[in-house]
């Protein structure tokens, strides 16, 4: 089993066609496709993201962090929201994302998520972030 990440971007016109979705019945679409992956037992976690207009970004580029408000370049594609899900295969992950029921517009990008187990176990930090993993009972 492996952890893929289904990334959820959308554009101004695909949150403009979101926008026009009663919010109850957004939510009984979402509901139903989020219980369809617990009850497959793929889903570790999902979550959506507040309004981009609620965007802070720290830029890196000079000597100092620059903090500035508003989302990181375009709008054209947003990232909106994301799951993450244990499942057996890319082919798998990509079989959920294309049931996702996205807006016309949207995108989903697919990325794995590498397994602590995937890093050198003799070095210190890979040693604490396992024992933190431990405590917090995410190993």
């Amino acid at each position: 089993m492996a952890k893929y990440m289904l990334i959820l971007r959308g554009s101004d016109e695909s949150y403009a066609k979101m926008m026009d979705i009663p919010f109850e019945e957004m939510l009984e679409t979402i509901g139903r496709f989020n219980d369809e992956l617990i009850r497959a037992g793929v889903l570790v976690a999902a979550e959506g993201l507040d309004d981009p207009a609620q965007t802070v970004v720290v830029d890196y580029s000079g000597e100092t962090p620059v903090v500035t408000d508003g989302p990181y370049g375009e709008t054209k594609e947003l990232f909106g929201g994301f799951y993450v899900l244990e499942v057996a295969s890319k082919e798998e992950a990509v079989e959920w994302a294309k049931r996702l029921p996205a807006v016309p517009g949207s995108k989903c990008e697919i990325r794995r998520v590498p397994s602590i187990d995937e890093f050198p176990q003799d070095n210190e930090w890979i040693v604490k972030e396992r024992a933190w993993r431990e405590r917090t009972g995410q190993l």
